[in-house]
């Protein structure tokens, strides 16, 4: 349940923040969608700030690329996944977009080689926003000028203006720089509550913070950076395996066009780290040149130890991985679905 007081404190912070702060003069496309915090927030930031809004029905990437241009478009909120798809696309070089100059993204992880075609296509500035519907998708962000950073790529930024974020352990103590645990966030953003639901309510709102169900740590910057989420993770011999990471690491191999990792049964190590493959229209890479440039990337044990090859990845509205769907088939049968 978010309230008016929510929503007060979203948008007076909103215009404090990169990729939230509109002009009246400016379009801003919405192609999230409208029941998803990051359509509904876009939608309510132009509104309040008199933009533009030009609403998209069904997001396609070809159409997405003509009106940028022709719409003028100013400012744009996209999933990962959206902005690969329009990267893959023909026309998406054959101009610019003179008018754009924002690009904000999240709902779910980035490949870094994918956010720096991005980057050097579309001209524009790029903002990271990291948050929960909880929390009316704020959060924290990683600024246009932070992109620049050495090592700053990767992280979801900082603490939105109003807004405190903390890294806490198991019991909800605070941890220092550099330790990994859950990240949590606090402030005016934050739900009054899950409707009907009093325990789930208390869980997720123990000791005054929101927390969020994801595993990360903040560096001696103060920035903050997101491993995955914790159901997510492989653990593979007792060593903690983050998806994202691996995602990641392979993303930029030749011939891999979209990419999941999950965790699948092994009788040596509980679990195995398995990614699937979306090939690109040049065809299937070979599942060793895969594994090999991981292993270029990343330690070795976090490398997928084995390849699948399919036609697309299941996805939700917003496109998030369902890596449920993924792993389902690997522990069908099996008493329970960790190692």
């Amino acid at each position: 349940m978010l309230t008016h007081r929510n929503y007060r404190a979203f948008l007076e912070a909103a215009t404090e923040v990169d990729g939230f702060a509109y002009g009246e003069d400016e379009t801003v496309i919405i192609v999230m969608p409208l029941f998803h915090v990051a359509g509904t927030n876009v939608s309510f930031s132009g509104l309040a700030q008199g933009g533009r809004l030009l609403l998209v029905k069904d997001f396609t990437p070809a159409d997405a690329i003509r009106m940028l241009r022709e719409e003028k478009v100013a400012h744009a909120f996209l999933a990962p996944a959206m902005i690969q798809m329009m990267l893959m696309q023909p026309d998406a070089n054959s101009g610019s977009y003179p008018a754009l100059q924002s690009i904000a993204y999240g709902a779910s992880p980035i490949a870094e080689d994918v956010l720096r075609r991005a980057r050097a296509t579309f001209g524009c500035d790029f903002v990271q926003f990291y948050g929960m519907t909880e929390s009316a998708g704020g959060g924290s962000y990683l600024s246009p000028s932070a992109h620049d950073l050495p090592g700053k790529l990767t992280s979801c930024g900082k603490a939105w203006p109003g807004v405190d974020l903390a890294i806490l352990d198991g019991e909800g103590r605070e941890l220092g720089d550099g330790a990994i645990g859950e990240i949590a966030i606090r402030g005016g953003i934050v739900m009054k509550e899950y409707w009907n639901r009093a325990a789930a309510t208390e869980e997720t709102l123990a000791g005054g913070w929101l927390h969020t169900g994801d595993v990360g740590y903040r560096d001696a910057d103060g920035f903050y950076f997101v491993h995955d989420r914790i159901k997510d993770m492989i653990v593979s011999g007792g060593e903690n395996v983050y998806p994202a990471e691996v995602e990641s690491a392979i993303m930029g191999c030749p011939g891999v066009a979209d990419v999941a990792v999950i965790g699948v049964p092994d009788d040596k190590w509980g679990e195995s780290v398995k990614a699937l493959v979306v090939p690109s229209a040049d065809g299937s890479p070979d599942p060793s040149a895969v594994i090999a440039w991981a292993r270029e990337r990343i330690a070795a044990y976090k490398a997928p130890k084995s390849i699948d090859f399919i036609d697309a990845l299941p996805r939700n509205p917003s496109g998030k991985v369902l890596r449920r769907e993924l792993r389902a088939p690997y522990w069908e049968g099996k008493g329970r679905a960790v190692g």
